[in-house]
């Protein structure tokens, strides 16, 4: 399984818990060890979901994924 599989499985694991609460999550590119997320629905204007990112979702992809340095979440 390559990177950017494993951290879509990843993702896709913690998505059904952020779409039970309206949001949802984008894995949006993975470039030179970096992963871009984009957090979607309720979640993208919750004043939560720094922590929620932060302690789920970067959390999880930082210590299952060796290449993976950071974990960026995108805001438009």
């Amino acid at each position: 399984m390559d990177t950017i599989e494993k951290i879509k499985t990843i993702i896709n694991l913690i998505k059904p818990y952020i779409i039970a609460d309206g949001g949802d999550l984008q894995f949006v590119d993975y470039l030179d060890g970096i992963v871009y997320i984009r957090m979607l629905g309720t979640c993208a204007g919750c004043p939560m979901r720094r922590i929620t990112f932060n302690n789920t979702i970067k959390a999880n992809i930082m210590d299952q994924v060796d290449e993976v340095k950071d974990v960026v979440l995108l805001t438009d």
